[in-house]
């Protein structure tokens, strides 16, 4: 386990998915539009020694992304990569292929020098119920204690490394693959 306790720079992708859908009043449907993250998540966390750069590429579905989208997903890690001081790399995704993408990911990005954390809710947020502010909050501790180089899923209390790990639609979380 790394013991990280000093500054944490974060660089944030915003794919879209479950976690930024926005119910709209109007006519009653949920939507991905723009990134809520900061107004809704970020700016209620109490996080002295992290900064934080949040970079919407997509506001998709993840049911709907195709492999141009995970081309996206990772030109965009490889980028956020060469940032002064980057310490981790966290994407919102949807849960339905978030664990495609984070595999295609692995694949893809060789030697990642930190850790690369995806995570998502079942439920988006702004709901009572929504698990977002918890999957993102625990995210931020994954980022800490997570070894550098890995591909990860975080998810109600976990972490999970790709590609050992697959959505269980019946309990609406995440698991190990044995």
């Amino acid at each position: 386990m790394v013991n990280n306790n000093g500054a944490l720079k974060l660089q944030i992708i915003s794919t879209g998915g479950t976690i930024e859908k926005t119910y709209d009043e109007y006519d009653g449907s949920l939507a991905n539009k723009t990134t809520q993250l900061e107004k809704r998540i970020l700016s209620r966390l109490r996080l002295p020694n992290c900064n934080w750069e949040v970079t919407p590429i997509l506001s998709k579905d993840s049911l709907y992304f195709d492999d141009e989208d995970r081309e996206l997903v990772v030109k965009t890690i490889e980028e956020k990569l060469t940032a002064d001081n980057v310490g981790a790399i966290l994407v919102v995704h949807g849960t339905d292929t978030m664990v495609k993408t984070a595999d295609f990911v692995r694949l893809k990005v060789i030697c990642p020098k930190v850790p690369i954390i995806f995570t998502g809710a079942m439920k988006p947020m702004g709901f009572d119920d929504s698990d977002a502010f918890q999957n993102v909050t625990e995210s931020f501790l994954a980022a800490r204690v997570c070894s550098p180089g890995g591909i990860y899923i975080v998810f109600h209390g976990r972490i999970f490394t790709v590609p050992f790990v697959q959505k269980n639609r019946e309990k609406g979380t995440f698991e190990e693959v044995k």
